[in-house]
């Protein structure tokens, strides 16, 4: 079995990956634990690199079998990433494939005796954890008990090519519209509830960056 340290950035993600992805992945030998980005007392927060870094060659440094990955929102990003500023003429996915592939350069010239090259697995989520659910809006409104709200996510769902497309601004965010709809939408509770009713193998159908993440995450080699 394959282990993988997770650092995310808060308490949603956590649960995403230990309730969620890690009982989908451990049949295939992946075995998925949480870690929240940051020392006691300072948990979660904006995600300045400095931070990210201390804690993935941590993680490398502590478990020297065990794989690291990654689970932050781009939008959410705070300073002093590497490959920042990024290109103008980026798109969509490959702002965070960009980013990603910096973030993994950076670590392998850093500590290369820690094996990053094939330890460390970079995932950022374009844009928000949320988009995740718009894989299935039937399935998102059933679980967070709104089957009446499956019109307008779905319709929220039609207007891009995928549901990692929706887009980032301040206002329209996939979790400010899902709470412009649902005001007593909860992250955590209500977000976990919607990804269990979703699915992984929904997402990710829908969702190919998030595919490509899990399929690197199944690659890794099992004993």
């Amino acid at each position: 079995m394959t282990r993988v340290s997770v650092i995310v950035e808060g308490p949603t993600e956590r649960s995403f990956v230990q309730q969620i992805l890690a009982p989908f992945l451990c049949p295939v030998g992946v075995y998925m634990s949480a870690i929240i980005l940051g020392v006691p007392g300072h948990k979660g927060g904006r995600t300045s690199y400095a931070r990210v870094k201390k804690d993935v060659l941590r993680q490398l440094s502590q478990d020297r079998v065990a794989y690291c990955s990654t689970m932050f929102d781009f939008c959410g990003l705070g300073k002093g990433f590497p490959g920042t500023p990024l290109p103008s003429n980026l798109a969509n996915v490959d702002k965070v494939i960009h980013l990603e592939r910096a973030m993994k350069d950076d670590i392998i010239a850093h500590a290369p005796d820690l094996r990053p090259d094939v330890r460390f697995i970079p995932y950022l989520q374009l844009h928000e954890y949320e988009a995740l659910l718009f894989s299935d809006p039937e399935a998102f409104a059933t679980g967070i008990s709104q089957p009446h709200l499956a019109g307008q996510l779905r319709n929220i769902r039609q207007m891009f090519p995928t549901p990692e497309d929706i887009d980032d601004s301040p206002t329209d965010a996939p979790s400010k519209r899902i709470l412009r709809l649902c005001r007593s939408y909860n992250k955590v509770l209500d977000g976990t509830r919607a990804a269990g009713a979703v699915g992984v193998s929904a997402m990710q159908h829908e969702c190919l960056h998030f595919r490509d993440w899990l399929d690197s995450l199944r690659r890794t080699p099992t004993g």
